[in-house]
């Protein structure tokens, strides 16, 4: 994994359970602990981003996350009851945690990763999850619906984040480069087709 902690930078941290935001795709969470609140405002007040890492269930602390996880930007926020805000984000770039400081509200230094290209191996991700949406018409209307960036790989990113897949393997997903997400999401939708078309 090539990370260069010359390009590192400081960034509010967003733990969100059992969620991963992926690149160029967008989310709307409601957040209701503190230290997350507090996460979202500073990057409403500095306009900056802010790294959203999923936080495992069972997790043994707010400390407890991955190393990987994405940049993220808030485009709203809103607030639903005094400690009930719903805030829209759009994935910017994966990145990696170099540092994590603060026991309640994170901060973490990270570093941009590279997502490589996904040229080759895009085409089959995309035909497979096309296979997919064919049988599941509910799922098509859902993520023709999700704001996503105009970028190739948008389709196999909403994909990976919306997709009836455990936790960890979404973690797995974000882990891996783009041409090797392609690879393991058109192998993982044609196995699900198989497993659901199975006597």
């Amino acid at each position: 994994m090539d990370t260069d902690p010359a390009d590192s930078t400081l960034v509010p941290v967003l733990p969100l359970p059992e969620i991963c935001l992926f690149p160029g795709a967008s989310l709307a969470v409601v957040v209701t602990r503190p230290a997350a609140l507090a996460a979202l405002q500073i990057a409403a007040r500095t306009g900056g981003p802010l790294l959203a890492l999923a936080q495992r269930e069972g997790a043994s602390g707010p400390r407890d996350l991955p190393a990987i996880g994405t940049l993220a930007s808030l485009r709203e926020i809103q607030e639903i009851a005094p400690l009930e805000h719903r805030a829209e984000l759009d994935g910017l770039s994966r990145a990696q945690v170099l540092s994590l400081v603060g026991s309640d509200l994170l901060v973490a230094e990270v570093t941009p990763l590279s997502d490589g290209d996904a040229s080759e191996e895009w085409g089959p991700a995309v035909e497979a999850l096309a296979r997919y949406l064919h049988g599941h018409a509910d799922l098509r209307v859902f993520l023709d619906q999700q704001p996503r960036s105009g970028d190739a790989m948008s389709w196999v990113n909403l994909a990976c984040q919306h997709l009836p897949i455990a936790a960890s393997a979404r973690q797995k997903l974000l882990e891996a480069t783009a041409a090797e997400r392609c690879t393991k999401i058109g192998r993982g939708l044609d196995a699900l087709l198989r497993k659901e078309h199975a006597p």
